[in-house]
């Protein structure tokens, strides 16, 4: 029976490439989520262990002393696109825990200019709508600690509506699969496999939408695009370890592997994978106040004379914890060091063990 299961999942994935994969499907789900982890440039896969490892990786929920939930807000591209996240878990015994995540990216008040000229050529500025492109992310997500000491897996269940005013619109199914591992002597690590069966999206267009904007640009109208969308699996593989000084202070180092089963300008590239590292520091004070940074993205650009350049995305951050209540800034952008504008992320985490 065991065989068979796995034969046909073999052959469900097989399928599944057989259909449509693009280099960058649901792309909104990889920018990640807490300030502390972005200041750290997202190399939090190993030691991520709050109401935050439902998206980095949901084995770190079984650390979970008490309910928890986190808020997160940050806007991109001069304030356009406007990225917000909620979540909530708790610890279902001293093995297992449970949560969910919701993510939305999007771009409010769209002018909707396809009905500004009439049909006797007139402008008429009243026909003129608005319309929102947006993406949602929600995940379930499972943990529980194993008989092996150390050992801790996590599964997420995440489902993605994306809509694109009355345009078009659709669902996505997807899962992931979290491993972590701390040693005796308190090295740490961990695995983020994304995306693990492929994520399926299911477009639906309006017929009747589109075609009231067919002809608005004689010669350049695109065909509608397939109706099916796969997001191919992604890895995360991370380590770090945490130092103590003189009681007080604290420093966390943390190295992070990012894997795209893909060939792109990663700093290191081939047909079957491409890998780029991400680097990130934490140093604490008395765990009440955190300084941080990381350097990650590493990309190797081609530039117009046919030449390559090696660039890189730094993060700052900074944080403040005091009796359960967390509050997280970090600076950041979904670029490199160029010319993309940075970012001001705000993040908030409460522990419900301030209620007791």
């Amino acid at each position: 029976m065991k065989t068979n299961i796995v034969v046909a999942f073999f052959l469900l994935t097989l399928f599944a490439y057989g259909q449509t994969t693009r280099k960058y499907s649901n792309e909104f789900m990889n920018i990640g989520v807490d300030a502390a982890a972005l200041g750290m440039s997202n190399a939090v896969v190993s030691q991520s262990a709050d109401v935050n490892s439902g998206y980095w990786n949901p084995a770190g929920l079984v650390e979970l002393e008490d309910n928890q939930i986190a808020l997160m807000h940050s806007s991109y591209f001069a304030n356009i696109a406007n990225y917000n996240y909620a979540a909530f878990a708790m610890p279902l015994d001293d093995r297992s825990a449970v949560g969910i995540s919701l993510i939305r990216f999007g771009v409010d008040d769209i002018l909707d200019t396809t009905q500004l000229i009439d049909a006797q050529g007139n402008i008429n500025y009243d026909r003129i709508s608005l319309f929102s492109a947006a993406d949602y992310g929600l995940m379930f997500s499972y943990a529980r600690k194993i008989p092996l000491d150390g050992f801790s897996y996590g599964v997420n269940a995440k489902v993605i509506r994306r809509i694109i005013g009355d345009f078009a619109s659709s669902w996505g199914f997807g899962l992931d699969l979290g491993v972590q591992f701390q040693s005796q002597n308190n090295w740490k690590f961990g695995l983020m496999a994304r995306d693990i069966t492929t994520t399926f999206n299911a477009w639906t267009f309006d017929k009747d939408k589109l075609a009231t904007i067919k002809d608005a640009v004689a010669g350049q109208n695109q065909e509608v695009p397939e109706s099916t969308e796969l997001t191919i699996p992604k890895l995360q593989v991370g380590m770090s370890k945490k130092f103590i000084f003189n009681y007080d202070y604290s420093l966390v180092t943390a190295l992070d592997l990012n894997v795209r089963f893909e060939q792109n300008n990663d700093i290191l590239s081939t047909s079957f994978a491409s890998v780029t590292p991400s680097l990130g520091f934490e140093f604490g004070y008395n765990d009440l106040v955190f300084l941080r940074a990381g350097v990650g993205n590493f990309q190797n650009e081609l530039q117009l004379d046919n030449s390559e350049n090696l660039t890189f995305q730094p993060n700052f951050g900074v944080g403040f914890k005091y009796r359960g209540i967390q509050i997280d800034y970090a600076f950041t952008d979904i670029g490199d060091q160029s010319a993309a504008l940075y970012s001001n992320v705000f993040s908030l985490k409460l522990d419900f063990s301030i209620f007791r």
